[in-house]
């Protein structure tokens, strides 16, 4: 039987999950970022008993949809928890998913090895930085998106359904339905 936990031990978690600046050393998101690793450790390891590699998936993921869903290690999660996928979900080895906020990704989405999905922000002003404040904000993913290797998506970026992030790509804003984006910043560079 787990210890039952005042309020406050989840008030970081609440703030971060609100958008809201939070301690990311606080003791709660610790202990979910260390249950997060076992649990890409024990999907690592499960990688060819299908059975349990499902399992192990709907474990680590706050919700998958169909057992139509593929992570391929080594890779990151931050939380798990709070990422989120649809129908025929790839993800390629090496791959980054901070997600302190919520990760939304859509049916029949591909990400190329080391593709990097981040929610958290830091400030920009020292003082504040060396405080230990962090923020997060949602990453939205549509259906039918190719995310190539390498691509970073920011903080608060939606990218449409039907979209082909090319390979190195940091994508910095939102993205319309069916465009091919590429560069440094990303920007449209076809529309299909």
């Amino acid at each position: 039987m787990t210890e039952a936990r005042p309020s406050e031990y989840y008030a970081e978690e609440k703030k971060m999950l609100a958008g809201e600046n939070y301690f990311g050393n606080d003791p709660n998101l610790s202990q979910l970022r260390k249950e997060a690793r076992h649990k890409v450790k024990a999907l690592a390891e499960a990688r060819d008993d299908p059975e349990r590699f499902s399992e192990s998936i709907r474990s680590l993921l706050g919700t998958v949809v169909d057992d139509q869903v593929i992570i391929e290690s080594p890779v990151y999660f931050d939380y798990g928890k709070n990422t989120h996928v649809g129908k025929c979900f790839y993800m390629n080895a090496m791959c980054t998913i901070l997600d302190c906020a919520r990760v939304d990704i859509g049916d029949n989405v591909l990400f190329g090895p080391n593709v990097q999905i981040y929610t958290a922000e830091h400030p920009i002003d020292p003082a504040t930085r060396l405080e230990g404040l962090e923020s997060a904000r949602p990453i939205k993913i549509g259906n039918n998106v190719w995310v190539g290797g390498n691509a970073t998506i920011l903080a608060g970026v939606t990218i449409g359904d039907g979209v082909t992030i090319a390979a190195g790509s940091v994508v910095t804003k939102d993205v319309p339905d069916n465009v091919v984006v590429a560069g440094v910043p990303a920007r449209i560079v076809k529309h299909l």
